[in-house]
């Protein structure tokens, strides 16, 4: 597996690399801060690693440039510890966000979670094609593509909101409890902070609401989430 470290401290980035190729993981650093997206296209990495406080143009911009071209996970690793910064990152498509100091323990699990998820999508990718979940033939989820069809229109999901998405229609109208829906996401609730959960919930919330679909996600306080199909 292909992992590239977008980490501009010497020391951390060194660690790091050292760590993760003991675990058998191929790490690709960069130093040319100038042409990371060029770096990202020749490497085509199975998963990033990005810091936020880079030389000249933070993570968010360079987050903003992969998420338009590559659906691969992205981690992101920074010492901004706001609520707010890490809701942003989440927004801009990151999967995962790592406040420093951490465990690098941690890091590896997050990074093993985060794979395993994602080749268990690619598998299953291959062996369902274009099946697809349907409510009242109304809202589709179309999992080859991990795109949400609402009548005619056609959007793009990240593969949280996918996931997200597809446990819920699954078990419409009934309660899918908080610590399913993460471990449908992560694995190991363990190593979840508390709010990315309802971080990911606001963004499949807001994505619904952009086609038209008011309140057909309830909060069950405490509990977990229902879909209760669409009010036309």
């Amino acid at each position: 597996m292909r992992i590239l470290l977008i980490e501009d401290d010497i020391k951390l980035k060194g660690y790091i690399s050292e760590y993760l190729e003991a675990y058998d993981y191929k790490v690709t650093t960069i130093d040319d801060f100038d042409n990371v997206m060029r770096t990202v296209e020749e490497v085509e990495p199975n998963l990033i690693i990005l810091d936020i406080n880079l030389p000249k143009l933070d993570g968010f911009y360079f987050l903003k440039l992969i998420r338009k071209s590559y659906n691969t996970p992205v981690i992101i690793l920074s010492a901004r510890s706001d609520e707010g910064e890490q809701i942003r990152g989440m927004e801009l498509g990151a999967d995962d966000y790592v406040t420093k100091p951490f465990t690098i323990g941690i890091l590896l699990a997050k990074i093993n979670a985060l794979l395993r998820r994602t080749n268990e999508y690619i598998d299953s990718r291959e062996k369902i094609k274009e099946t697809s979940i349907k409510d009242e033939n109304i809202l589709t989820l179309i999992h080859e593509s991990m795109k949400l069809k609402y009548k005619e229109e056609i959007i793009e999901l990240t593969k949280n909101e996918y996931r997200i998405l597809n446990i819920l229609l699954n078990n419409a109208g009934n309660i899918v409890t908080r610590e399913d829906i993460l471990e449908a996401l992560w694995d190991d609730t363990t190593f979840v902070d508390d709010n990315t959960l309802t971080v990911n919930m606001t963004r499949v919330k807001k994505r619904l609401s952009n086609l038209g679909i008011e309140n057909a996600i309830v909060t069950k306080r405490g509990v977990g989430y229902v879909f209760n199909g669409i009010d036309n």
